[in-house]
C-alpha cells in the first residue's frame, strides 16, 4: 500500500487531480501537432539512426486519438522510428496479452494491469528492467511502486485512477442528497433515489462491476493488507471481512438499488443508463469521466465511495489506483526506441496533452490539469484513499475467485456458501 501522507503531499505539488479502465477496440497512428521540444542525449536513450518499426500495444481503445497524435509529434522529432499502435478490449488483453508479447513480434512497448497481470508477466520474463533510466525521474516515485519487483522498475504506472463511483451531482441536489458517511446512509440515500423513480446504482454486473465496486465496499471491512493474508494462508474468504461484503452486496441487489438484471448488464449498458440520467450512481472510477461527460454535456460529476460501516470505524475515504504501467518487452529488438517513445511520453507536456486530452490523471510530475472532469477530482488527493484491494490479490485464480462471488450472490447463492466456494480456489492455489 501507498504511504498516504507521502503521495498526497507529491500530489498536491505536482497540482495532480484524478483518473482508467473499460475500452473498446482501437487503430493506428496518425494525428496532427507541433513538436514537442527534443530531449537532450543525457535524457534520453540512444538509438539506432536506421528507420525503425515499434509496435504500442495496450488496451484503452477511447485513448487512440490522443495517442495517434502524441504519436505524429514523436515521429516528427525521431523520424527514423515509426510506431504502429494496436489496442484491445481489456478484458481480452488480461486474458491474452501475454500470448501475444511472448515473442517479441508485438508490443515493443506495451501496457500492464497491476496485480496479477504484472505478477504473471513478470514470471515470464516479459519485462525489460528499467532500474536507472533517467526518465524515471519525470514521474512521481511513490507512484510508480506497483511496477517494481525485487528492487527493479520493470514497468512504470501511466495513470492515477480513482476507483470510486461516479454521481450526477444534479440529481443529488435535485433530491437534497449528499455522499453519506456511513453504510446506513448510502441505503437511505439509494431508497430515496429508488422511491423517485431512479435507478441508485448502474451496475456491469457481467464484467467489470464485480471487480470495480468491490474495492469501495472491501475498503474499511478488513485490513489494508488483507487480500495479501489471504493468499498466504493467514486469512480466508470465509472470513467476516469477505462474508460482510458479500453480504452488502446482496442487500443492494435485493433492495433493488441495481438495476433490473444487474447480473447480466455490460459495461457500456451501465454507462448508458448514468449518460441517460436514468441512473444516478455509476459503479466504476474516475477513467470513466470524461467518456461520460463526451456523450452528455450536461452531466455534473463527482466521486463517492460507499462506507460500508459506521462513520468512526470508517479508515478510508476511497480507492486509488497506479495503472496503465508502461513497458518494454524483454524480447523487442528495438528496446533502445522502445525507451525512446517511454521517455517522450514522460515529459510533462505531452503527459498533460494526453491527460487532458483524455480526462485520465497521470503519474508524472508537475502536469497541469484544465478540464472540468479532472478539477471535479482533484479534492481526491487530499483523501486518504487506499490502493486498490483488488489489485492486491496477485493471483489471477484467485482474484477471479473473488469477483466470480459477487456474481455468485447476485445469482442467488449465499454469501457464506459463494465465500466457501472462492475460499476453496484459493485453498487449491496454495497447495501449488
Amino acid at each position: 500500500m501507498v504511504k498516504w501522507n507521502q503521495v498526497r503531499s507529491i500530489l498536491l505539488a505536482g497540482a495532480v487531480s484524478s483518473i482508467s479502465l473499460l475500452s473498446a477496440c482501437g487503430g493506428t497512428s496518425g494525428g496532427t501537432a507541433s513538436p514537442s521540444a527534443p530531449a537532450s542525449d543525457a535524457a534520453s536513450p540512444q538509438a539506432s539512426d536506421k528507420p525503425v518499426t515499434i509496435s504500442f500495444l495496450h488496451w484503452r481503445g477511447e485513448d487512440v486519438k490522443s495517442f495517434n497524435g502524441i504519436i505524429e509529434q514523436f515521429q516528427k522529432e525521431y523520424p527514423n522510428i515509426k510506431v504502429e499502435m494496436q489496442t484491445m478490449p481489456s478484458d481480452q488483453y488480461q486474458s491474452t496479452a501475454q500470448a501475444k508479447l511472448a515473442d517479441g513480434s508485438v508490443g515493443d512497448v506495451f501496457t500492464s494491469f497491476p496485480g496479477a497481470q504484472f505478477q504473471a508477466l513478470s514470471k515470464a520474463g516479459i519485462f525489460k528492467d528499467l532500474t536507472g533510466e533517467k526518465f524515471l525521474e519525470n514521474f512521481n516515485e511513490p507512484l510508480i511502486q506497483v511496477g517494481k519487483k525485487d528492487g527493479k522498475q520493470l514497468a512504470i504506472p501511466y495513470q492515477l485512477v480513482y476507483n470510486d463511483p461516479i454521481y450526477n451531482v444534479k440529481l443529488f441536489e435535485k433530491y437534497n442528497l449528499t455522499p453519506p458517511k456511513d453504510w446506513e446512509g448510502f441505503l437511505a440515500l439509494c431508497e430515496k433515489l429508488k422511491s423517485n423513480g431512479i435507478i441508485p446504482i448502474a451496475f456491469a454486473g457481467a464484467d467489470i462491476g464485480p471487480g470495480q465496486l468491490m474495492n469501495t465496499m472491501v475498503m474499511n471491512n478488513g485490513p489494508a493488507d488483507i487480500f495479501t493474508k489471504v493468499e498466504a494462508g493467514e486469512a480466508k474468504l470465509t472470513d467476516e471481512f469477505w462474508v460482510k461484503t458479500l453480504t452488502q452486496f446482496k442487500e443492494l441487489n435485493d433492495k433493488g438499488y441495481f438495476q433490473p438484471n444487474a447480473l447480466g448488464t455490460k459495461d457500456a449498458a451501465a454507462g448508458a443508463l448514468f449518460i441517460q440520467e436514468k441512473a444516478a450512481i455509476l459503479a466504476s472510477g474516475s477513467y470513466q469521466l470524461a467518456q461520460n461527460k463526451q456523450q452528455n454535456p450536461n452531466l455534473v460529476q463527482k466521486l463517492l465511495a460507499p462506507i460500508t460501516v459506521t462513520a468512526d470505524k470508517a479508515v478510508y475515504e476511497g480507492v486509488h489506483t497506479s495503472t496503465f504501467l508502461l513497458a518494454v518487452n524483454n524480447k523487442s529488438k528495438h528496446p533502445e526506441e522502445a525507451k525512446k517513445f517511454i521517455e517522450f511520453l514522460s515529459r510533462k507536456d505531452i503527459a498533460g496533452q494526453y491527460a487532458n486530452e483524455t480526462g485520465q490523471n497521470v503519474t508524472v510530475k508537475d502536469v497541469q490539469y484544465t478540464t472540468d472532469e479532472l478539477k471535479a477530482a482533484a479534492e481526491w488527493a487530499n483523501k486518504k484513499t487506499l490502493f486498490q484491494p483488488r489489485f492486491t490479490i496477485t493471483n489471477a485464480e484467485n482474484q477471479k475467485a473473488v469477483t466470480n462471488s459477487i456474481q455468485a450472490v447476485l445469482s442467488g447463492k449465499s454469501p457464506e456458501d459463494a465465500a466457501k466456494e472462492a475460499q476453496a480456489i484459493v485453498d487449491q492455489q496454495l497447495k501449488k
